[in-house]
């Protein structure tokens, strides 16, 4: 229901529709006219693909920390920590749901790039590829949820978030290949969910075994999905002992 209750939410928001549709249309044209331009080798879809899992991230990231510090500010965040149900479970719903909205990102970019780009959009392994979108937009809501727990703690953590939006999807080779970035940089890459998510997206469009990156994915969800069970129990703990819940 906090799934069903955010998801409805997000979707009325302007500026969460902005994120999740302008923004990635922007970055989109930019690659492919630039993958026009320059002749290269990689298809369009490969770029359209890229920008919509930034639409993705980016919305969860936005999204996350807006809703939260919403619920502060209309005071209802003291009464979620409160409340019998468990925090974990109010902010899962929450950052599933912004994920979710995601989504919208994804459609804009493909349908962008075959309208405008004339972008050829043939899935090898259409299975694959919503079994694949599914496992990775479960994976960024709880990458999320590991973000998310902060914001309950400390007012401006929205803030350095937010200047994680950027260098996440430049690492995870949404946009630029990972083999045109620094070697030191793999290493952060791996242990990112959208870095597999995407790769599992392309090779169940382009062609290629998408089913270990979907299962590493899926192992980086459950990782996440620990680590925000303690974290948000901490920041729970930490918060009630420090009165940091409300602006005063």
């Amino acid at each position: 229901m906090g799934w069903w209750y955010q998801l409805k939410m997000q979707a009325q928001s302007g500026f969460v529709v902005m994120v999740s549709l302008v923004q990635p249309l922007i970055f989109a044209s930019i690659a492919m006219a630039d993958q026009q331009a320059g002749n290269r080798t990689l298809p369009l879809l490969y770029y359209a693909l890229g920008a919509g899992i930034m639409g993705i991230w980016s919305t969860v990231v936005f999204g996350c920390g807006g809703a939260l510090s919403w619920q502060r500010h209309q005071g209802m965040l003291e009464p979620l920590v409160m409340a019998p149900a468990p925090l974990v479970l109010v902010l899962l719903g929450i950052t599933l749901g912004t994920a979710t909205v995601g989504l919208y990102s994804m459609g804009a970019t493909l349908l962008w790039g075959w309208l405008i780009f004339g972008a050829h959009i043939h899935l090898v392994d259409p299975v694959a590829f919503v079994l694949a979108a599914v496992v990775m937009i479960v994976a960024l809501g709880l990458l999320g949820l590991v973000m998310g727990s902060s914001f309950v703690l400390y007012r401006n953590a929205n803030a350095l978030s937010n200047a994680l939006e950027y260098p996440v999807w430049l690492v995870c080779g949404l946009v630029v290949p990972l083999s045109l970035l620094p070697g030191w940089t793999h290493y952060l890459a791996y242990i990112l969910a959208p870095t597999w998510g995407i790769e599992a997206m392309r090779a169940a469009a382009l062609g290629g075994n998408p089913w270990l990156s979907v299962l590493w994915c899926a192992v980086a969800s459950l990782v996440y999905l620990g680590l925000g069970v303690v974290l948000v129990s901490n920041v729970e703990r930490l918060s009630r002992a420090h009165a940091t819940l409300t602006f005063q």
